[in-house]
């Protein structure tokens, strides 16, 4: 074998050449944590800042032990631990959909534990925690993974613990393995999750009547977990907008050298638009919608088609027959008429469950229109059979319609077509359509979500050792050297309405009209539609000039005054 092919094998399983380097890449720490070489818990006391919501008084009656311990206050370190705890035995899981520096999360725990206690890994998700599938983390497995992928290591699933069987089955897994606290890294969903947990695990689930700790560390790519200054953006956002990013510049790039295609580039985010905005604000596309302000503006699918078609127009009269339009993946149900028949078809949907799964396949959009009102029913019929298929389709384990599966970018691509040859039939237009998702889900992280993901760990970790529970774990201050805090989880519970009944949740944080990233994108996109203005931001930097840049749109919400991030 030649001295090429064994350096080849020596690359394999997580072995290439940037993996390698990436896991010696120091990681900046908190000032509160001490050294970076060996961070130490800190304790927490109460801030002056309470959280609210409107239901606020239902979550009380419905959160006691919680809301008690807690009294929604907001905590802030307040040194050194001087009693750090041992003996703790702790579990560790990834819930929902994947995102870049799930494992440092986990390496940040796993120090901050140190030698005296214990790190449980929780394959996969909250279905493990149910079948009690856990193992020890050891200082190896730390070693292997750090500044490394997405959710991998432990794996991830959707379900949702809310049957009285399946908490009994959490409880048996806690006494099982002797458990005293469990780290919840997930999304809005998954920290509601974590909230009930908390409230179920607070008191008599050890043998000698003691609780089960729960903490929670907020996740999403899309962006949708934001708390203000109290929590920015949630981890995973920064590396897959800069990997959508370099993407959507790469086909800008073409379009230009082509000059002869429209690309409808589809992009993660199912109920916000944070990862759209913040692509348009990195790339500078043709066209860019934004679901909020489809919603605020009540626009018709007609309006939006048209305002695509008038781009398009307007551009070839330049000699421009190209460019890119940016869509949320959500973006249906932010249209007024859509998402009115959207809310009517999930109600139809889980009344008449046993009914249309019965149906024949061929005549169960049949069963579900008659269901509709007249409207509804009307719009229902007028849709591609390509669309009404995906309506129909199961929705997610929390009650969802599956957007991701519905395809948008087609649509507006049929129906612009259409409406460009209205206006003038000898434009050209030739398109193209992209889905960008699962791409930038599990990359390698950007420093920035490298070094906020461990600083999250060493937070999440020092709230355990600190006896808390019922807690979500937070950095503040993330370009003026981080401070890590805790976010009482009951202080951000709402009621919807989910599978045809009212349920508690952790209301999804949407793009603001009002934001500094909103205003300024409105700013500018008539300029980015009329030229060629656009920019490729190029790959992720883990070192170099782009490596210490945060998200543009937290810093410009965040009234930051350059686009660098700072901790430590």
């Amino acid at each position: 074998m030649s001295t090429l092919a064994k350096q080849l094998q020596t690359m394999e399983a997580h072995n290439s050449i940037f993996e390698s380097a990436v896991r010696q890449l120091p990681l900046p720490v908190c000032a509160a944590f001490g050294s970076a070489s060996q961070p130490q818990a800190v304790s927490f006391a109460n801030s002056a800042r309470v959280l609210s919501t409107k239901d606020s008084d239902s979550v009380a009656r419905s959160f006691p032990h919680s809301v008690r311990a807690s009294n929604n206050v907001v905590l802030e370190s307040s040194g050194i631990n001087a009693k750090v705890a041992q003996g703790k035995r702790v579990a560790v899981l990834f819930s929902g959909g994947p995102a870049s520096g799930g494992h440092n999360v986990v390496c940040g725990i796993k120090h901050i534990l140190g030698q005296g206690n214990t790190l449980f890994g929780v394959k996969p998700g909250p279905k493990g925690l149910l079948q009690g599938n856990l193992f020890e983390i050891t200082d190896a497995d730390v070693g292997a993974i750090i500044n490394t992928g997405g959710f991998d290591f432990l794996g991830t699933d959707r379900t949702k613990i809310k049957t009285e069987a399946q908490f009994q089955q959490v409880k048996t897994t806690c006494r099982k393995h002797n458990l005293d606290a469990i780290v919840v890294i997930g999304g809005d969903d998954s920290n509601t999750n974590a909230a009930v947990l908390a409230e179920f695990l607070f008191t008599d689930v050890k043998t000698d009547g003691s609780g089960v700790q729960v903490i929670g560390v907020p996740k999403t790519i899309d962006g949708d977990l934001q708390i203000g200054d109290l929590l920015p953006i949630s981890f995973g956002f920064d590396t897959a907008t800069k990997i959508y990013s370099e993407m959507v510049g790469n086909i800008l790039q073409d379009t230009r050298s082509s000059l002869k295609y429209w690309h409808f580039i589809k992009l993660m985010g199912r109920s916000a638009s944070h990862v759209t905005i913040e692509v348009a604000l990195q790339t500078k596309a043709a066209v860019t919608l934004i679901s909020e302000e489809v919603a605020e503006q009540r626009q018709s699918i007609a309006a939006i088609v048209d305002q695509i078609a008038q781009a398009v127009v307007a551009r070839s009269a330049k000699g421009i027959m190209h460019g890119v339009v940016l869509v949320p993946e959500g973006l249906i149900e932010f249209i007024p008429e859509m998402n009115t028949l959207i809310a009517e078809l999930n109600d139809a949907l889980a009344h008449n469950a046993a009914e249309f799964a019965e149906e024949p396949f061929d005549t169960k959009a049949d069963f579900i229109q008659e269901k509709l009102t007249t409207d509804n029913a009307r719009l229902f019929a007028s849709l591609p059979a390509y669309v009404v298929k995906m309506l129909l389709a199961d929705r997610d384990s929390h009650g969802n319609l599956q957007v991701s599966l519905i395809p948008t970018e087609q649509l507006l691509v049929d129906m612009v077509r259409t409406r460009v040859k209205e206006i003038d039939i000898r434009i050209p237009f030739s398109a193209h359509c992209h889905f960008l998702g699962y791409e930038g889900r599990c990359g390698a992280p950007t420093l920035f979500d490298a070094a906020y993901t461990y600083n999250l760990g060493l937070t999440a970790g020092s709230l355990i050792l600190d006896g808390r529970s019922g807690y979500m774990a937070t950095v503040t201050g993330l370009t003026t050297g981080g401070a890590p805090k805790a976010i009482p989880l009951t202080g951000l519970l709402n009621i919807e309405r989910r599978h045809g009944q009212d349920e508690f949740v952790i209301e999804k944080a949407l793009v603001k009209m009002d934001s500094a990233a909103m205003r300024y994108f409105s700013a500018r996109r008539a300029e980015w539609a009329a030229d060629d203005l656009f920019t490729s931001p190029g790959p992720r930097q883990l070192w170099g000039p782009a490596a210490y840049q945060q998200p543009i749109s937290v810093a410009l919400n965040s009234g930051a005054e350059s686009l660098a991030f700072k901790i430590g």
